[in-house]
């Protein structure tokens, strides 16, 4: 069983509430043995003998980030149709361009996807597209944490097909990659899943005890649509439908009304917040402040590539706290509350919990390092703003997943560079054309 030390560091364990007594962070150590953090901060007993020693001197230690939703290999379509109304991106560009790929691209896309996101402190992410056995597979080789879903949509000719493939991947690889990849049902969205496909989709996650993963809300324009449709707000029709019976992760959450956000408290409904993403396709901007003044648990995500254009959570983080503070109040999302919503929100909203998201003994090993001796973060007056307003991805020196480092040094130690972006490069030249032209 291998074992590491980490020294000297300064620690932010995101186990505490802003309103608890006693720091946010301190300096001290951090034991792993196997894959579970053996001790946080105290000195460590003499009979622990490390195979790895790690100078944290410099360094802030904290959990690693959790992407709550995004569209792994939609990397493919980085820049490639920007500046456009999200339907417009979906109908016209996105969706055909998607109708050309094959397994293959996929498992490139995703394995760019998680490169760049390994790079910049992310070891858990939640992924909802096709292909999702070549995802999985990327997933066990590069070493990351993922909770998996078959991006589901019962408008089209490939619904049941669809929920076969969404089928054979919980049964497939719920619990595999040495417990690194969950699973759960991935329907698009309540405009493009009707009542009768949801109920199979309800019914799956009965079978299986898994939760489901949606796009809930994310524009006006959906929000009108489904209210004229059913008589209901999208939060409403999906409860009435009995959806938020199951665990939920929900994506975007843009358009909401009060009754909606006490729904979603009383249902115990996860919301995966997408800042970056909302405001490029002009989606609009969640009531985060209200939900979380809610008790509502709020996570990050970045959304696909394509529409943001990177992965990377510091940025994210960075965004949600100022695009909140823009309506008016510069005292809402708070450095730590964003740090929260990057980490252990993140964890509980995947069904994660109880096992990463915060740093302390018995929980797993998935740790950050981030370098602190960089002129952008002198003077050291707050670490934990400078962590969401001052930190960059390049600042991110190494990365442990389930008790291994993945990345050292910032270089990356489970993932080929050159190959994975000359693969992409193909990929991308087959799908689109080498000039991504619009």
């Amino acid at each position: 069983m291998s074992k590491i030390l980490i020294k000297n560091c300064i620690i932010v364990p995101m186990e505490k509430s802003i309103n608890d007594p006693g720091p946010l962070y301190y300096e001290g150590d951090i034991a792993i043995e196997g894959n579970l953090i053996k001790s946080v901060g105290d000195k460590v007993e003499q009979d622990f003998k490390p195979d790895t020693v790690i100078n944290g001197s410099n360094f802030v230690a904290l959990p690693g980030f959790v992407n709550a939703h995004t569209h792994a290999a939609m990397t493919i379509f980085r820049s490639y149709a920007d500046d456009l109304p999200l339907m417009t991106w979906l109908q016209d560009k996105i969706w055909p361009a998607e109708d050309k790929l094959t397994k293959e691209d996929v498992y490139w896309g995703s394995k760019l996807c998680v490169l760049e996101m390994l790079l910049s402190g992310t070891t858990t992410f939640a992924d909802m597209y096709s292909f999702m056995p070549e995802v999985a597979m990327v997933v066990e080789e590069t070493g990351i944490r993922a909770c998996l879903s078959r991006g589901l949509i019962g408008t089209g000719p490939g619904g049941e097909q669809g929920l076969l493939e969404g089928e054979e991947l919980v049964k497939n690889w719920h619990g595999k990659a040495d417990g690194r990849i969950t699973t759960m049902f991935g329907p698009h969205a309540p405009y493009t899943c009707p009542p009768e496909y949801l109920e199979k989709v309800m019914d799956l996650a009965k079978k299986y005890q898994v939760g489901i993963h949606i796009h809930v809300a994310e524009t006006l324009g959906e929000f009108n649509d489904i209210q004229k449709q059913y008589g209901r707000t999208p939060v409403g029709h999906l409860n009435l439908l009995g959806l938020f019976e199951y665990p939920v992760l929900a994506a975007h959450c843009v358009h909401l009304t009060d009754g909606d956000i006490d729904i979603l408290k009383e249902k115990g409904v996860a919301v995966a917040h997408n800042p970056e993403s909302n405001m490029k396709l002009a989606s609009g901007i969640a009531p985060v402040v209200q939900m979380l003044n809610k008790g509502i648990t709020v996570a990050l995500g970045t959304d696909g590539a394509s529409s943001n254009n990177n992965l990377d959570m510091l940025e994210e983080m960075r965004s949600a706290a100022l695009m909140h503070k823009a309506a008016g109040d510069p005292t809402v999302i708070y450095s730590y509350q964003a740090l929260e919503m990057a980490t252990k929100n993140g964890a509980k909203a995947l069904g994660l919990g109880d096992k990463i998201g915060v740093l302390k003994p018995g929980m797993v090993a998935d740790i950050i390092l981030v370098d602190f001796d960089k002129p952008h973060l002198y003077p050291r007056h707050d670490i934990l703003a400078h962590l969401v307003y001052a930190a960059q991805s390049s600042d991110i020196d190494t990365v442990i997943v389930d008790g291994k480092i993945v990345v050292q040094s910032g270089k990356p130690l489970t993932i080929d560079v050159k190959e994975t972006c000359e693969e992409i490069q193909k990929v991308a030249n087959k799908i689109v054309g080498s000039s991504g032209s619009r």
